[in-house]
């Protein structure tokens, strides 16, 4: 079952952990992902997905207005209505927006028509309520976590899907 990881970065850190997320997605049998800079995006391989999992870095408190001008417009091509949709962020300080930026973007991909899921605490620790936030300076710290977030994201949408 397909996976995608968009993700828009300006200074490679987004990407760095949208490829974490697909290295824990890819760890579940049966699950397929590939992550895609939202400025190139395979729409096949988007539209054979089951779960668009959308990632941003934080600017001023919220996510990239490259992210929302993409929600707005180019998304709704891709036939996101029924698939399995999350959220992550990057963030320059602790208290910086990251939640915020999540909130927005799933709020966004509900309007889609997509399912909210957020690798939630129903596995236990890590708990994560929404998605996942990394800190620029700390991103070591960060990978374990949003490999988990990956590996949950891939269980629950084989689950839901198949």
């Amino acid at each position: 079952m397909k996976l995608a990881v968009i993700y828009h970065s300006k200074t490679g850190t987004t990407k760095q952990m949208a490829e974490v997320i697909v290295d824990g997605i890819t760890s579940v049998e049966g699950a397929k992902a590939k992550a895609f800079s939202i400025d190139e995006i395979d729409a096949d391989w988007v539209k054979e997905s089951k779960c668009v999992i959308v990632g941003s870095p934080v600017y001023m408190a919220s996510f990239s207005g490259t992210v929302k001008n993409w929600l707005d417009g180019p998304c709704v091509k891709l036939g996101l209505a029924g698939k399995m949709g999350g959220a992550f962020a990057t963030a320059n300080y602790l208290h910086g927006g990251g939640e915020i930026a999540i909130q927005s973007i799933l709020s966004h991909l509900m309007v889609c028509g997509m399912l909210a899921y957020s690798g939630g605490g129903s596995f236990g620790k890590p708990v994560i309520h929404l998605g996942p936030v990394a800190i620029r300076e700390r991103l070591e710290e960060s990978t374990e976590v949003f490999r988990i977030y990956g590996q949950r994201m891939a269980t629950k949408t084989l689950e839901f899907f198949q």
